[in-house]
């Protein structure tokens, strides 16, 4: 059977991170849980016009295509009871993108509090990949802090930081900058920005 990926997304600003990955992966013949945390729901909504009112037809409307290998399951954030809670349910692991600063701080200190940080502590404690990708600034003390108890815990820490020794044109490629290291990150080969060193062709 094969196993899925989780994608978080929060509400901290950024949530294009997150949709692209999802269509990216999806793309690639990935499998994909997808949990949006109320908060999450608000900036997709802010940011990118979704529909936060319908949520599961929304999900549908963004990311079904008949030409995507993978399959996308939606999961509300409010079913703690969901596959993704137990470590019985085998994943390759999880990405929270982008991750607000309440919700680091749920996982680096164990809440549980909804499905996502349920989810995420499953990652912690079964020893399986998960990446997270703060998006704030400036970080105070306790953000960083927080980041560091989950960085020394094995958590991969990614921020949103785009470069431009690429020579981004776009804001897509803003982004696909972004999306191109989180899947570096999860040993998934992509074309979607310029490696350092590599010809333009």
């Amino acid at each position: 059977m094969k196993r899925p990926w989780v994608i978080g997304i929060t509400g901290a600003s950024g949530a294009a991170y997150g949709v692209r990955l999802c269509r990216f992966l999806l793309s690639a013949g990935e499998d994909v849980h997808l949990i949006v945390t109320d908060a999450g729901w608000r900036v997709l909504k802010e940011e990118l016009g979704w529909d936060a009112s319908k949520r599961q037809e929304s999900v549908r409307q963004h990311f079904e295509s008949d030409n995507w290998p993978g399959k996308l399951e939606y999961v509300p954030v409010q079913d703690i009871g969901a596959k993704t809670a137990s470590g019985s349910f085998r994943t390759q692991g999880m990405v929270v993108v982008p991750c607000s600063m309440g919700t680091l701080s749920g996982i680096a200190n164990g809440a549980s509090d909804n499905l996502l940080e349920r989810t995420a502590d499953v990652m912690l404690k079964e020893g399986r990949k998960l990446i997270v990708v703060p998006r704030e600034t400036p970080l105070h003390a306790i953000h960083l802090e927080n980041m560091l108890k989950l960085a020394r815990l094995g958590v991969r820490i990614l921020p949103a930081m785009p470069a431009f020794y690429q020579g981004p044109q776009t804001l897509d490629d803003m982004i696909d900058f972004i999306v191109g290291k989180i899947l570096d990150c999860m040993e998934i080969e992509h074309q979607l920005y310029k490696r350092w060193g590599m010809p333009n062709d």
